[in-house]
């Protein structure tokens, strides 16, 4: 499993495997990179472990910086560009469901350790502060959401070119709680608006709450986790306009940005 090169042919299933295994644990496990130690965030003895930051004002809305490291990028792009999806140029979106390919569940195992043993800072947190914080929201992710098996069985993955982005929307309620978007490439600025009511249809109602948006910057490399009020009660949105993309009042230089969102699809009624 993971970021590595797929098998071609039962014959060669073997060796495959061992370089994959080698693959994962020279990016996750047992390297020593240039840009840092590479080992697994379940590691308590770690000198570096993901740091989560609670965006203030949105109960359920949580960043992770560091989530990979520059070589895990490097290899997740790569995992992603060998599926093929986006060799035609007139295509920019792939979804997948079900089983998903091992990259993709290689990912979500990496989500899951990140939410179970990353620092919480709430110190770095935009504008926030400890007392605001109730006792119970310390881990990004809800633990009945965190130990679903699986925890993603759905994933989009997009590429975006300089000036292209995503119009405000909540996801589908076709979809579970709990969200994952990682951000590979180019930085941007992602903006939540708080949606107007709060009946779990927000995405249908295309209201908003006065004029309230809070910007967050995804770095390459960085994870996004939603639930609760950010699931469902915020709309989130990336416009690349010429203008839109300011952070600390300076203009984000744009290059290609592609991104991985894993969600997991609501049960079917019996």
């Amino acid at each position: 499993m993971g970021f590595g090169h797929g098998t071609e042919g039962g014959a060669m299933e073997e060796d495959d495997t061992e370089i994959q295994r080698r693959v994962l644990e020279e990016a996750f496990g047992e390297s020593s990179d240039d840009d840092g130690p590479a080992c697994s965030a379940a590691d308590p003895s770690l000198s570096r472990q993901p740091i989560w930051e609670s965006v203030a004002g949105i109960k359920g809305l949580w960043l992770c910086r560091d989530f990979l490291w520059i070589k895990q990028q490097s290899l997740l792009l790569s995992a992603i560009e060998r599926e093929g999806w986006f060799s035609d140029n007139s295509h920019n979106q792939a979804m997948r469901f079900g089983d998903l390919p091992e990259w993709a569940t290689e990912l979500a195992r990496l989500v899951r350790e990140a939410a179970c043993f990353g620092e919480v800072s709430f110190e770095a947190s935009r504008g926030s502060n400890s007392e605001d914080q109730d006792a119970e929201e310390t881990c990004p992710l809800p633990l009945n959401l965190l130990w679903r098996e699986p925890l993603f069985d759905q994933l989009i993955a997009n590429v975006y070119e300089p000036g292209e982005g995503i119009c405000a929307h909540v996801d589908l309620m076709r979809f579970e709680d709990g969200i994952a978007i990682v951000s590979l490439e180019s930085a941007c600025v992602m903006h939540f608006t708080q949606c107007k009511g709060g009946d779990g249809n927000a995405e249908l109602q295309g209201e908003e709450t006065s004029s309230m948006r809070i910007p967050i910057l995804l770095s390459p490399g960085s994870l996004v986790l939603m639930s609760g009020e950010a699931r469902y009660l915020w709309k989130h949105e990336i416009n690349r306009k010429p203008g839109y993309q300011l952070w600390e009042g300076k203009e984000i230089h744009q290059k290609r940005r592609t991104s991985v969102t894993l969600r997991k699809l609501c049960k079917s009624p019996n």
